[in-house]
């Protein structure tokens, strides 16, 4: 599932190599990826692009008059093209560029949404979808989130990836942000202390940037599909090893809230619950 670094790496690949393009029609193929009328969706023809935003891991296409946003979900990702003949059946949505080429949306899962807002309405779609700061805001205050969030009785790891906590920490970086810390995802929030939140902001920014640096986490199915491969697989301390890449103790594999996780049975400790 693309997440915060993967997502960058889409938008600043897609910024470089389609630039300042104009979107002179759009085709929708599966009607469930877009998320309005196709009427208001193809309001974003005829637009040019001014800039490539992102948001945890909704992507921002900025045009002159409206925005195109798009939530890549799980399998969401992009082909540029030189043919309008769809990539394969898994295409489902596709721009047709001012300079001949074809942006093709590809979704094998058909999961992702798109729609086209004005753009001073845009800050208020992305409240209506009750973001918490960009995970790598630098404005981010860790006593803030403390006040707000440590009276919850929640797992940890499902703080990390409710988006109103931070926007952009999908399942992947939970696990390694875990470990990082030194905490089980299975410690209650309520038992964490202040300085396990600044830990929890600092280790969440670090791995986060160094991920975008090395160009997002290849796991399974995702790639960027631009010609960009992630390599921050090779980073991955726990989330799908078997041995502790620290300690080189065994790495236990096991569901939280839903979610496959991974944590090292030596480096990470269980808070202990408050008398």
């Amino acid at each position: 599932m693309p997440e915060l670094p993967e997502v960058e790496t889409v938008r600043a690949t897609l910024e470089a190599q389609l630039q300042s393009r104009v979107i002179e029609d759009v085709e929708v193929l599966w009607r469930k990826i877009v998320d309005q009328e196709l009427d208001e969706f193809k309001r974003i023809c005829h637009q040019r692009i001014i800039q490539y935003d992102r948001y945890g891991k909704y992507l921002l296409f900025r045009c002159e008059d409206v925005t195109l946003i798009v939530h890549l979900r799980m399998e969401g990702k992009f082909y540029i093209l030189e043919d309008e003949k769809p990539y394969d059946k898994h295409v489902h949505v596709i721009f047709k560029l001012d300079n001949g080429q074809y942006l093709q949306y590809h979704d094998t899962r058909k999961f992702g949404r798109m729609k086209v807002v004005d753009n001073d309405q845009v800050d208020d779609y992305l409240q209506s979808k009750s973001l918490g700061k960009d995970a790598i805001d630098e404005t981010i205050d860790s006593l803030e989130l403390y006040q707000k969030w440590h009276p919850k009785k929640i797992h940890l790891k499902k703080m990390l990836l409710d988006q109103s906590f931070l926007a952009g920490i999908g399942n992947i970086y939970a696990d390694e942000i875990c470990f990082s810390c030194g905490l089980d995802p299975t410690s209650r929030v309520y038992d964490l202390s202040k300085k396990d939140f600044e830990n929890i902001v600092f280790h969440t920014q670090r791995i986060l940037k160094g991920a975008i640096a090395s160009g997002g986490t290849t796991i399974r199915s995702y790639t960027s599909s631009l010609g960009v491969n992630g390599l921050f697989q090779l980073k991955l301390k726990v989330h799908a090893q078997k041995i502790c890449q620290v300690c080189h103790g065994p790495v236990e594999k096991f569901i939280c809230d839903g979610r496959g996780t991974y944590r090292c049975v030596k480096c990470q400790k269980k808070k202990r619950r408050r008398g």
